[in-house]
């Protein structure tokens, strides 16, 4: 029972107020307090009562001026004392809990008031570093306690100065100040969070999320895409930074350790090469290749010979990885990480080291090489006569560009020979029920400024034309070699469409992008199945191991073989190799893909408000899917409100909004 005209002092709102109780009715205080309110407080909110009683009649004044002079009083008190002075002497106590009078008068000494008691309290609650109040009783902190709060309060005092600099930083780098490490110890560290939390937002594991969340907060950066903007600003990321190869965990950089691996591979000469007997010189061959002007990765290379008895040799000659590793090798398992080589507008990321990639694994012109070459004979009809894989040992004599293949084809011999074979190649897979999907190719390049060009390539132009059927021919004779020898490998397959809507080599751009849609979902299997896209009773790929980690795992494979060492991958092998091929393949492709969409978005950005032609490809009760024609890119929008839009149709469409960053896009009719 609280005695009216007791004084007795409480927190509110993180305040000490004092209050003069006027009432106590079953544990509920009537009180006024020091701001002239008359309040109701369960008893249990009371840390202080006073001893001395006081009128609780009186002017509203005279109770104002009591309180408040009671608590200015006791908060001058507060900074006098010196807690850790009387911790020190607690601690020596044998208990560790208090009445808070008696820890009070350590300090006062002898007699104490009520000023005093509440003074203390105050101290307590205002410095929670060396006691604990709670039910009456002062609760001294064990020496560990109190580093352990020491330590705490230390690194909250940090986090709050690293808000405030950090706070100020960001809104100045975003306002286009440079911030150097120098002025800003901890800019390298805080631009890695914010690079972590623009790339994965809540998922982020690397940065604290509500520390990220309120430096943004406090800098005023509050759009999604500010992040983004201000790393570009601080120079940590690139203005075209390539997000979706930073969110998929890509690899790009190779260890130092693989690179030292890599630079003591060395080019291997003739004789060391023909010390094998098994391994053909081909070396005064006319064998070229053919390949995009930028290429500098070759990996292939052809040539041909007519025969006596008028049939013809075709020549593919592929890179030998095999020659330089093994399984075990760590570039194999990097390679196997990678599971491809990845090719933007703005740069490349090999599967292998570019030392390697472009230089002692390349079929660069001029330099002795190993090979696996497929010797494939065949008649003038383009019938295959008979076909061998074998160890080689070529010497690159041209290296054509498309564009000059394709000049040439004509006036050049071999080229001649290959188109014509060529073009008898894929009348013979279209007869067995190959689906040809010859959609241009979408180049997309960059000019001066980040300036973003896209031009459309046809896909089956004689030169690329002969590249694809001679790679296609290559690989279905590793796959049908594999399969005679019964030995597991990496097969490509794909069941029939589930709807076919073109037969033939000649097709309309409109018959292809729709077909697309009933295409059958490929498979990578360890044992042989029918490929239905390519006309082919089983299929792999061999023919880009320096690319491609399937294509060198299938090589191993092949190299053992033909070496007469027998079947180096299990089926068990193949299986786990077909595993994770498909995963890091799954990540690789949806990479490429989203980058692929920015630069296309990025394009558009330069085409709003303009009115491009489309391709509908779909027509449903809610959305038309169709295709632009000048990217080749895949859009949706609502049916029109007065043209009935059929598969097939050519129509004009409006790019009404585009933003590449935030990856959106609006058309309209």
């Amino acid at each position: 029972m609280t005695s009216p005209g007791s004084i007795v002092e409480y927190i509110d709102g993180g305040r000490f107020l004092c209050a003069l109780v006027l009432q106590d009715s079953s544990g509920r205080l009537r009180l006024f307090n020091q701001n002239g309110k008359e309040i109701v407080l369960p008893a249990s909110r009371v840390l202080t009562v006073s001893k001395n009683r006081h009128q609780v009649e009186g002017s509203r004044e005279d109770r104002m001026a009591l309180l408040k002079g009671m608590a200015e009083q006791r908060a001058a008190l507060t900074g006098t004392i010196p807690l850790e002075d009387i911790w020190e002497l607690a601690s020596a106590e044998e208990q560790n809990a208090f009445p808070p009078d008696f820890l009070a008068g350590l300090f006062f000494g002898g007699s104490l008031n009520d000023d005093q008691t509440a003074a203390f309290l105050r101290a307590v609650f205002e410095d929670r570093l060396f006691f604990k109040y709670k039910n009456d009783v002062v609760s001294v902190h064990s020496q560990e306690q109190v580093e352990q709060l020491r330590l705490q309060r230390q690194r909250e005092q940090e986090k709050e100065d690293l808000l405030k600099a950090g706070a100020a930083n960001l809104a100045a780098i975003m306002e286009g100040k440079q911030i150097t490490a120098e002025e800003w110890p901890e800019r390298d560290k805080i631009l890695g969070w914010l690079a972590d939390f623009a790339l994965f937002g809540s998922e982020a594991t690397n940065c604290d999320l509500e520390l990220m969340r309120q430096l943004l907060k406090n800098a005023g950066l509050h759009r999604p895409s500010d992040p983004y903007q201000v790393l570009v600003q601080a120079g940590y990321w690139q203005p075209d930074e390539n997000i979706p190869l930073l969110q998929a965990g890509q690899p790009v950089d190779f260890a130092p350790e693989l690179l030292a691996y890599a630079a003591a591979i060395a080019e291997p000469s003739a004789e060391e090469l023909l010390a094998d007997p098994k391994r053909k010189d081909f070396r005064e061959l006319d064998i070229f290749t053919i390949d995009g002007s930028s290429t500098r990765d070759y990996d292939d290379a052809l040539h041909i010979e007519p025969q006596e008895d008028g049939s013809l040799l075709v020549g593919i000659h592929v890179s030998d990885v095999s020659y330089f590793i093994t399984p075990k090798d760590p570039l194999f398992a990097e390679s196997l990480e990678r599971a491809t080589s990845l090719y933007f507008p703005e740069n490349q990321v090999p599967m292998m080291p570019k030392e390697l990639s472009q230089g002692v694994f390349s079929l660069i012109k001029d330099r002795v090489r190993p090979a696996v070459s497929f010797l494939v004979k065949m008649s003038p009809d383009g019938d295959i006569l008979s076909s061998r894989i074998v160890l080689s040992v070529i010497q690159v004599k041209r290296q054509l560009t498309y564009s000059e293949a394709d000049r040439m084809v004509e006036e050049d011999k071999a080229l001649r020979l290959l188109n014509r074979l060529q073009l008898q190649l894929r009348q013979q897979r279209a007869e067995r029920g190959a689906l040809l999907l010859s959609l241009p190719d979408v180049t997309i390049y960059l000019e001066e400024g980040n300036k973003v060009m896209v031009s459309l390539t046809p896909s089956d132009t004689p030169a690329r034309s002969i590249v694809s059927e001679c790679m296609i021919l290559a690989n279905g004779i590793a796959a049908e070699y594999l399969a005679a020898q019964e030995a597991p490998g990496l097969f490509r397959s794909q069941p029939p469409p589930k709807k076919r809507l073109i037969s033939g080599v000649h097709n309309s751009l409109a018959d292809i992008a729709c077909q697309r849609r009933f295409l059958a979902r490929g498979e990578l299997t360890a044992n042989p199945k029918p490929h239905s896209g390519l006309g082919l009773n089983c299929y792999t790929t061999v023919t880009s191991p320096i690319r491609r980690v399937l294509d060198t795992a299938v090589q191993l494979q092949i190299a053992n073989l033909i070496s007469g060492k027998g079947i180096l991958f299990t089926m068990d092998d193949c299986r786990k190799f077909a595993g994770i091929i498909q995963d890091k393949l799954s990540r690789a492709n949806k990479v490429r893909q989203q980058r692929h969409r920015y630069w296309i978005l990025r394009w558009l950005e330069d085409q709003i408000g303009k009115s491009l032609p489309a391709l509908v490809v779909n027509s449903g009760p809610q959305r038309i899917n169709a295709l632009l024609l000048d990217c080749l890119f895949d859009i949706d929008l609502p049916p029109h409100p007065s043209l009935q839009a059929e598969p097939g149709d050519e129509v004009t469409v409006r790019i009404a909004k585009v933003d590449a960053l935030e990856n959106t896009l609006r058309v309209e009719w």
